[in-house]
């Protein structure tokens, strides 16, 4: 995901504001309001240079909370290295770094024993700060509003599915004028978190039987390496039809296809995609805001965008220097409110106040 907007840029704030003032409980106050700290409530201090690691999809986020975070706390600083989420699990679990970015939630086992160990015998937390929706975007000549179930998706991106006009994709468009021409799909060649989302969830909303992870696994179609790759190749191919970070989609200028989970077509947009981490449901205990992502993929509410990716910042719930405790909660807190103000820009999903509000319970419990 990367930040650059172009026509959208105006309506996409327009709708992330709204999406901060709307979603939740009726008395809705979005970041920094009279519920959630505003930058000027945060206890600033401790450890003047964070160090931290990960995921890449949430890079550009990460640069706008830093932002946030020395406009709050001039004195602090923090240096992220995208260098991918496993990179971000090892080196916080060996003590590198003092928190981790992950495209999923660190794994039982192995993972989870070496951060309790590094958090000095403490649980560590997952903590999920970055929604970045997931388009599926597509070329086709003359045809410039497409719906599709993620049951038909599934069929499309496993071959079963290969020409425009299938009747599966002619029963969710009604009077479109569907063209009789290949499909040609184009998938992620380097292993990609992206990748992995997508897949995980066709499985659980459209039946697929190929398998998750972080390559591709429909064994059709044409692979092309990182987001630009696949958002370009598609660009310049009439027929093709891709999955790709939403930026990418519209910087590239792809048509996206707004996706029916039972109860309607929805588009994808700010507040679509609120609507669905709004609903989302938590499977870790306590502080430790492990998502269903079930709860996201095979949503059925009415306007509610299911296609998301979401990154975690993982830290010590205990463990930490009174400074680099003091320094973490005060950047985690600065993202989560004021640092929310730019996401929309970069092509991330500002937090639902029902949402923020659980990870802020979870940011003043780290001690």
């Amino acid at each position: 995901m990367k930040i650059q907007r172009h026509g959208a840029v105006l309506g996409l704030v327009a709708a992330s504001a709204l999406l901060l003032g709307a979603c939740g409980s009726d008395n809705n106050t979005g970041a920094g309001g009279n519920n959630t700290p505003a930058a000027s409530d945060v206890a600033c201090g401790g450890k003047t240079k964070l160090n931290a690691e990960g995921s890449s999809a949430q890079k550009n986020a990460i640069d706008a909370f830093v932002q946030a975070y020395k406009a709050a706390c001039p004195s602090a600083d923090l240096a992220y290295n995208p260098s991918g989420s496993g990179a971000g699990v090892k080196n916080f679990n060996a003590g590198q770094v003092d928190f981790g970015g992950s495209d999923s939630a660190l794994k039982a086992g192995a993972e989870v024993e070496a951060a309790t160990k590094r958090c000095q015998g403490n649980p560590a937390w997952n903590l999920p700060l970055v929604f970045g929706p997931v388009a599926i975007g597509y070329k086709v000549s003359g045809v410039d509003s497409l719906v599709l179930d993620a049951k038909t998706t599934a069929a499309i991106f496993s071959g079963a599915v290969k020409k425009w006009n299938d009747p599966a994709i002619k029963a969710l468009n009604g009077s479109a004028n569907l063209p009789d021409k290949d499909i040609a799909v184009i998938y992620r060649s380097d292993e990609s978190g992206t990748t992995d989302n997508f897949q995980k969830y066709l499985t659980t909303a459209g039946g697929w039987t190929k398998g998750d992870g972080k390559q591709f696994k429909g064994g059709v179609g044409e692979g092309k390496e990182k987001s630009a790759g696949v958002a370009q190749a598609v660009g310049s191919i009439d027929g093709a039809i891709t999955y790709v970070e939403w930026s990418f989609a519209q910087d590239n200028k792809l048509s996206i296809a707004k996706i029916d989970s039972g109860a309607g077509a929805v588009e994808l947009n700010a507040e679509s995609a609120g609507k669905a981490i709004d609903g989302a449901k938590v499977k870790g205990e306590g502080n430790d805001l492990v998502l269903d992502l079930n709860s996201i993929y095979g949503t059925k509410t009415a306007g509610a965008y299911p296609l998301l990716l979401a990154t975690y910042e993982i830290v010590c719930s205990k463990g930490y220097d009174a400074d680099t405790a003091k320094a973490v909660k005060a950047f985690l807190t600065v993202a989560a409110t004021t640092g929310q103000a730019q996401l929309a820009d970069a092509g991330y999903v500002p937090l639902p106040k029902a949402f923020q509000e659980k990870l802020l319970t979870a940011v003043k419990a780290i001690a």
